[in-house]
């Protein structure tokens, strides 16, 4: 009779166990969070700030750009600041600061500086109509409203830009997002102040 017990009970254990297994092996993919201590520093220049040229004697590999007319001497030879603002914590502490910048072509892009928050899954860099909003109040007011998502996180620490699609019109826009879109939460954001 004991051993009818531990026969019968046997199956229910191991479903138990490939229940518990899958259900851990699922949790671990959705959550990441071995991403939480994972830091990804990426530092760009910001586009058409800094123009190198080859020294004397170097040998490029590719032909030579086409003669462009020569820019008008103005004010604004070099990329501008349009907006900007300090990024607000929500979900997770976030630091820094997000600017929208027009660049000497007319194109704009969304420059995040001194970024210091955490990884996570699927992080996107957002341009929203959202009003920003201090703690939990912000986390999830972000996807209310009209966005652009401008790309995957480049990395969760350093100066970053994103750019911005050449069909969006980024006055209609006021603020920045760094926005997880698996949990549908903002890590943090910036009102964008006009310059």
């Amino acid at each position: 009779m004991r051993r009818g017990r531990k026969a019968a009970g046997r199956p229910l254990l191991i479903g138990a166990l490939a229940l518990a297994v899958v259900g851990g092996t699922l949790g671990l993919y959705w959550f990441q969070p071995w991403k939480l201590w994972q830091d990804e520093t990426v530092d760009e220049a910001l586009p058409g700030a800094v123009t190198t040229a080859s020294p004397p004697g170097a040998v490029t590999t590719s032909p030579p750009p086409a003669a462009a007319p020569a820019p008008s001497p103005t004010r604004d030879a070099g990329p501008r600041t349009v907006a900007g603002g300090e990024l607000v914590s929500h979900e997770h502490s976030t630091s820094g600061t997000a600017q929208l910048v027009r660049l000497t072509d007319g194109s704009h892009v969304v420059r995040l500086e001194n970024l210091d928050t955490s990884n996570g899954p699927d992080v996107h860099v957002w341009l929203t109509d959202a009003p920003v909003k201090e703690g939990k109040a912000g986390w999830h007011l972000f996807d209310d409203g009209q966005y652009v998502d401008l790309g995957k996180l480049k990395g969760n620490k350093g100066s970053q830009n994103y750019v911005v699609p050449a069909d969006v019109d980024p006055s209609r826009y006021s603020s920045v997002s760094v926005w997880c879109d698996r949990f549908n939460v903002s890590f943090g954001a910036a009102e964008l102040a006009r310059a």
